[in-house]
């Protein structure tokens, strides 16, 4: 086997053989951080960095483990001297997805096959800049190349959407949806939440003199977002939150931060926090929304690093020094039956415990794809795995790219199919399932369910 050749990721001949079921199908991505304005422009990328490298965490992190000074990763150091300076370590990356992730993005976007180090780097750079200056290679050009039939981007109740309906008047379709990420209004605890507060007052022209003036708010955004074809929200949370809290105490806590601008403790917190949770949540189950939850990234823990360049940056970890099972047993016997959820899992810690979790629900719960630090191939097979040796493999959520770069709409779900075609291939071969059933299975976890689960 060849480097990243036919039989990348795949084992034998039933692996092959399911890839090649799944591996035109329409590229479905229920969950990313695209840069919406990037798209509506429809500009020519100005260079590979930018399209590689230039808002990639991963590959940001890998540089500085090579001893990469920072002018060369995030610092004033030209696009092309940090091509070089990534170039040169790039060996020392084999062994990390990225290493994969980079080398499929430069040969299947951009049709190059060379394999780079710091000899190769100078050949690539100005091939791949001629390449990026065609038309064809304008990001909705793109997004069509690489067969993306819907991708769902992560928006704040404030956006007015505006670029979502540049960019599907130019696609002739529903190309991008809106994602409603209220993460801002309800992390109370943060410095900037009250200034927050005041944009989500000037935006709906609404005085916040109580808890429920804030939920009449974010219901006039839900309201706005679901017009513009939104269909999920997407909460990010260290620990779960219940959904199930005091409105009383609520309003008191919500009164205290924001219109005394008096700090809180822990359980003034929680309350103000669960409780609209569970308002947002009665939101989304009325719309019919999917409600996305990913459970775990302790933010910004280099100091250096959060001090230097501001939040997320870097700097995230996944921690397992967390009970998730109380407050999702609270939330989900709450919406039971009447909402849709998808559990993310960061740290593998966690797994056990989400996967029999989703078991015990219906089909309205399910877990949701590898996330981040185990957006691996090593990360996808042993989630898949267990998930189908404990929940059902059919109730998959699918995967998502969870990615601000173009190209990882094409890379990140390839190494998925393959990951999933030879996991599933595995069973075929040892007697589990035919290979009738196996195959029907891959294209819908592919395809088919994330479809109509997120009812896009």
């Amino acid at each position: 086997m060849a480097f990243l050749d036919d039989s990348y990721l795949l084992k034998g001949q039933t692996a092959r053989s399911l890839f090649a079921a799944v591996k035109g199908l329409p590229v479905v991505d229920p969950h990313n951080h695209a840069n919406t304005s990037e798209i509506a422009a429809n500009a020519n990328y100005p260079d590979l960095w930018r399209l590689f490298a230039g808002t990639d965490h991963y590959v940001w992190s890998v540089m500085r483990k090579c001893g990469v000074p920072e002018d060369y990763i995030t610092g004033s150091a030209s696009s092309k001297e940090k091509w070089l300076k990534l170039a040169s370590v790039f060996p020392r990356v084999a062994g990390n997805p990225v290493y994969e992730w980079i080398h499929l993005d430069l040969r299947r976007g951009l049709g190059i096959d060379t394999v780079i180090n710091a000899g190769s780097a100078e050949a690539i750079w100005e091939r791949g800049n001629h390449v990026l200056a065609q038309e064809s290679m304008r990001p909705l050009a793109l997004l069509d190349t690489m067969n993306v039939e819907v991708m769902c981007s992560t928006d704040d109740p404030v956006d007015t959407l505006e670029d979502h309906a540049l960019i599907n008047a130019a696609a002739g379709r529903s190309l991008v949806r809106p994602t409603w990420r209220p993460d801002k209004a309800m992390n109370i605890f943060k410095p900037d939440w009250r200034d927050y507060l005041k944009k989500l007052q000037k935006r709906f022209d609404i005085e916040f003199k109580s808890i429920d003036d804030l939920s009449r708010a974010l219901q006039a955004s839900h309201d706005y977002f679901q017009d513009k074809g939104c269909r999920a929200s997407d909460h990010a949370v260290v620990t779960p939150l219940s959904g199930v809290a005091s409105a009383k105490k609520a309003d008191k806590a919500f009164k205290k931060a924001f219109l005394d601008k008096e700090s809180l403790d822990a359980d003034e917190r929680e309350a103000f926090m669960s409780y609209l949770m569970g308002e947002m949540a009665e939101m989304n189950a009325k719309s019919g929304w999917v409600t996305q939850i990913h459970i775990g990234a302790v933010r910004d823990v280099r100091d250096s690093i959060a001090s230097s360049l501001g939040p997320d940056s870097g700097g995230d970890v996944s921690t397992d020094f967390i009970d998730v099972l109380p407050p999702l047993r609270s939330f989900l016997n709450r919406f039971d039956g009447r909402l849709k959820v998808v559990l993310y899992c960061l740290d593998p810690s966690h797994q056990p415990t989400l996967t029999t979790l989703s078991h015990i629900y219906d089909d309205n719960v399910k877990l949701g794809s590898a996330w981040w630090l185990l957006d691996t191939p090593v990360g996808m097979r042993r989630q898949l795995e267990y998930i189908g040796s404990v929940e059902l493999l059919s109730n998959f959520a699918g995967m998502v790219s969870d990615s601000r770069k173009l190209l990882s709409y094409q890379s990140r779900f390839e190494v998925f199919r393959r990951v999933l075609c030879d996991t599933v291939a595995a069973m075929v071969d040892y007697g589990q399932m035919p290979h009738d059933v196996a195959e029907t299975l891959v294209k819908n976890i592919c395809y088919d369910n994330p479809k109509r689960f997120f009812g896009i």
